[in-house]
């Protein structure tokens, strides 16, 4: 007896009307269905040879939709961009090959952000801007943790506690910022900056007579520190808004109403200066209402003081307003819970190692609390105030130093303190991400086609950089501003920037370029100095910003001045000190290298920064005066108008020669 199947006939064979009848039914069932077997083939690898032996064969359908689908797989990972937390419009451009020029023009005329070249981007900025050019941004899921997602959760209403107001102090240069700040904490912060600009931004926590505080950050108001400037009112609740009443409304004015306004913090306007009897402070006010700043006066809701800096006048006005402004914010933070802060700023010191200045938003931080900042991690070793006092705990909204990463930080990165596993954890995979990162950027490199477009366009050249700095802030703004003096013809090129003292591996990269080193407020140390006199590398040393601007335009447009050549003729290692009535503070030193010169220049290098240069104002051998000491003697010098010398200090003597420079030297 023969049992015949359905749909098959009496030898087996498959009726052929069924057949037809499956073959022309391709609805989106079966696509789908299809499409999810194909793929599931191309991620199992080998199913689909199994299935295959069992007799079934990848139709013409299937073979498309897998051609479809693996053509949009490629084209999801072209346009898809891993982004791990911040990035720089230049790394951006590099990462999706746009010029960075067309992508700040993006930001600013799609999205409304003023940005520059070197500013870091957080991850929203960077997917908006992203879509603009069809790339889609991907957090790296490894970057983020569930400790930073708890950290933002809402504290309970009960557990909140007042919080002093963080205020940052912003407008023009010579307006009177820094002034106003000293006046403020009675203390002279003016005299320690380089030409009278404040080059690091700065946390101050100011108490006030009635026992109420104020945290105050006091940045930079020259052009060239817009970014540290931005990062300033990313933690702000209150901006003062300076400007002073014989001047009037400039542009940086402008500048810091924008960062405000965008940052959504609040203004309280002073207007500084009105002792001076130029003042016109009903002026300063009206041209204030054409960039929609509308004072109390004038029927808005800005709060205005009128001010003097110089002599008080109007200070306690000033800060009674700042804390009825913060007292409407209702600034409240939970102090029994885990640190949780901002990096203000970074920097490696050669004794105590990096520092870092944070400004704690939530929680109380301790001595001892392990912590995650940036991609480093760390325990806090000690925490030291903005006048070096140590300090055992700090709590919401106030600023503190803290020695113990493992690393530096940039600014602007967060700070959060966490079991030490934990983040030792997030630490190890937050570098290797940096380091796939860079790796990506190195990949992409310049190609062919930029080689050859460059050639098309004829002259083009490029003037490679390295930039050493003492601080991450300032090596930032030091980029921006030289990387902004670029023209159609001739472009600055910035390959490293980094913290520290300049050292040999920097010349090993300098001599490979072809590039200048740049140094701000640092100094090379011997080896690296001795490398590149061999290699014939140039390294400029600057403590004023717009020094190292002047001398790059200069370059740049090859009108060039008689050049200010320093010639190292010798160095001496401070060993004793010794203090002399009448006299002052004498070095017993040791001659290391070269020649001490009386008639020469001094330099005083501590740990790899200058802290002092100036003249010699003696030089003996034992009793006797002499012209020169050379290598390997003892000596005593003396240098004039400084007495803050220490033993392990580096007394350097230089000449300065001017040199004529030739069209050959500038090329």
């Amino acid at each position: 007896m023969r049992i015949q199947a359905e749909g098959y006939t009496t030898d087996g064979r498959r009726k052929r009307k069924d057949k037809k009848k499956r073959r022309g039914r391709v609805d989106q069932d079966a696509v789908q269905e299809n499409l999810a077997r194909v793929m599931a083939e191309i991620k199992g690898g080998g199913s689909g040879k199994k299935k295959r032996r069992r007799g079934e064969r990848i139709t013409r359908e299937e073979r498309e939709i897998q051609e479809i689908e693996e053509q949009e797989e490629q084209e999801r990972e072209r346009t898809t961009v891993k982004v791990n937390e911040f990035l720089t419009i230049a790394e951006l451009g590099e990462l999706i090959d746009e010029p960075a020029a067309q992508i700040v023009g993006s930001a600013f005329k799609n999205l409304g952000l003023m940005v520059t070249i070197n500013q870091r981007l957080d991850f929203d900025q960077i997917e908006m801007l992203l879509d603009e050019f069809g790339f889609t941004a991907v957090r790296e899921e490894e970057y983020a943790s569930s400790e930073v997602e708890e950290l933002e959760e809402d504290d309970a209403p009960e557990d909140l506690r007042p919080r002093p107001p963080v205020v940052t102090v912003m407008g023009h240069v010579d307006h009177g910022k820094t002034l106003l700040l000293d006046r403020i904490r009675s203390a002279n912060v003016v005299a320690g900056e380089a030409g009278g600009i404040t080059q690091h931004i700065g946390a101050y926590h100011v108490e006030l007579d009635d026992g109420r505080a104020i945290t105050f950050l006091d940045t930079p108001g020259h052009a060239a520190f817009t970014a540290m400037r931005a990062r300033g009112a990313d933690v702000t609740d209150v901006v003062i808004l300076i400007v002073a009443a014989d001047d009037s409304v400039m542009p940086q004015t402008i500048e810091a109403i924008s960062h405000a306004k965008n940052a959504g913090v609040p203004l309280v306007v002073a207007v500084n200066k009105v002792d001076l009897p130029a003042a016109n402070a009903g002026k300063v006010k009206q041209e204030l209402l054409q960039h929609d700043v509308q004072v109390e006066d004038y029927g808005g809701q800005v709060l205005a003081a009128e001010i003097s800096a110089k002599t008080g006048q109007g200070i306690d006005d000033l800060l009674d307003k700042v804390l009825l402004q913060s007292e409407l914010l209702e600034l409240k933070a939970n102090p029994d819970r885990a640190a949780h802060g901002s990096v203000i700023e970074a920097q490696l010191d050669v004794g105590k190692g990096p520092v870092v200045t944070v400004l704690v938003q939530k929680g109380t931080l301790r001595v001892g609390d392990d912590f995650l900042v940036g991609i480093y991690d760390g325990r806090v070793r000690a925490m030291l105030d903005e006048r070096g006092n140590a300090i055992e705990e700090v709590g919401p909204g106030m600023p503190v130093q803290i020695l113990g990463a493992n690393g530096v930080p940039q600014a602007g990165d967060a700070f959060q303190s966490m079991d030490a596993a934990r983040a030792t954890e997030i630490s190890s995979n937050r570098q290797r991400l940096d380091r796939e990162k860079q790796l990506r950027i190195k990949e992409r490199g310049v190609k062919l086609g930029d080689f050859s477009a460059l050639m098309a366009e004829g002259q083009t050249g490029t003037l490679p950089l390295i930039i050493k700095g003492d601080v991450d802030g300032s090596v930032q703004a030091v980029s921006d501003a030289l990387e902004q003096l670029g023209t159609a013809e001739v472009q600055v090129e910035i390959i490293h920037r980094a913290v520290g003292a300049i050292n040999e591996s920097d010349v090993l990269l300098a001599e490979t370029a072809g590039a200048v080193i740049i140094g701000f407020r640092v100094r090379p140390d011997s080896g690296a100095r001795q490398l590149a006199e061999r290699s014939g590398v140039d390294i400029q040393t600057y403590d004023v910003i717009y020094n190292a601007v002047d001398d790059i335009r200069a370059a740049l447009e090859g009108m060039l001045s008689p050049e200010q050549k320093e010639t190292i003729l010798g160095s001496a290692e401070v060993r004793e000190i010794f203090k002399i009535t009448r006299v002052g503070t004498i070095a017993g030193c040791y001659v290391t290298e070269g020649t001490i010169e009386r008639k020469a220049r001094a330099r005083l290098v501590r740990d790899g920064i200058v802290a002092y240069d100036g003249e010699f104002s003696s030089l003996k051998r034992f009793k006797d005066d002499v012209k020169e000491v050379r290598e390997g003697f003892e000596c005593g010098i003396g240098i004039a108008n400084y007495n803050d010398l220490k033993v392990g200090d580096v007394i350097e003597c230089f000449r300065v020669d001017e040199v004529a420079r030739t069209l050959a030297d500038s090329a």
